[in-house]
């Protein structure tokens, strides 16, 4: 990449928008690469929009509706890479929490007129309809590493982004386990690092934010939290069932397939 500038995408779904600003949030760290980065498409910043094709293309958000579908489709076709940003877009976030409910109950429930509301049945990560190059997770994603991807992409290199538990952060903090010392419940065992470890340093226990680690191997925390913290199988259930519930991993735990 080479040469004249970059052209980016940034693409929002069903989201709060929070990840998007993170690129504005860089802040000074941003002018360090606008001389190599154009950004042709970025709604949340510019009205302006530059036709593509684009090198680099980031959505956030899950796909709920159709609308997104035809968003997220044409983003692959416009974006020679495609990164995922965001718990939304990489495990369908707090809105597939719907997926284990009924849609047309929620809807009649919320809305005056449900029948202007169009939705798919479930919120996906956006990998369930297209493929995706690179997954960036958090909720929202860290600006750091937001900065660090495009920083490695811009020179060629294909990113590195570690993938260990979260346990690993609080060991470099020197933080408590509060699952040690407090009897928390706490899912950094089995959530990939990223956010410095925000929560346990706080003395609150993780609660996933940036999803699954390698191999995560969840039942085992869910057994440990019923045998060694008392929990009944309804709250470790509700315990995994925040911003990452419908990764592959969590979802077995929460539907009840797994953590016997």
């Amino acid at each position: 990449m080479r040469g004249s500038k970059v052209k980016v995408a940034v693409y929002k779904l069903t989201s709060c928008s929070g990840c998007q600003l993170q690129f504005l949030n860089m802040e000074e760290e941003l002018l360090s690469i606008l001389d190599k980065v154009e950004f042709s498409y970025f709604l949340e910043a510019s009205k302006e929009v530059k036709p593509g094709p684009y090198d680099i293309g980031f959505v956030e958000g899950a796909v709920s509706t159709e609308h997104d579908v035809e968003v997220v489709k044409q983003a692959r076709r416009d974006c020679r890479i495609l990164v995922a940003m965001g718990a939304c877009a990489t495990a369908g976030g707090i809105q597939a929490l719907r997926n284990w409910g009924d849609l047309e109950e929620f809807k009649a429930s919320v809305y005056p007129h449900p029948e202007w509301i169009e939705a798919l049945k479930n919120a996906e990560p956006v990998s369930a309809y297209v493929k995706v190059d690179y997954e960036l997770r958090g909720c929202p994603v860290s600006k750091e590493r937001l900065l660090s991807l495009m920083k490695q992409l811009l020179v060629g290199k294909r990113p590195y982004m570690r993938r260990e538990s979260l346990c690993m952060e609080c060991k470099r903090k020197g933080n408590v386990c509060v699952i040690v010392a407090k009897g928390q419940p706490c899912l950094g065992p089995v959530t990939q690092e990223g956010c410095g470890a925000l929560c346990p340093s706080f003395r609150r226990g993780c609660y996933s934010c940036f999803g699954p680690s390698l191999d995560p191997q969840p039942e085992r925390l869910a057994r440990l939290f019923k045998e060694r913290l008392g929990m009944s199988d309804e709250e470790v259930k509700l315990k995994f069932m925040t911003f990452t519930a419908w990764s592959k991993p969590f979802r077995k735990v929460v539907s009840g397939d797994g953590g016997e």
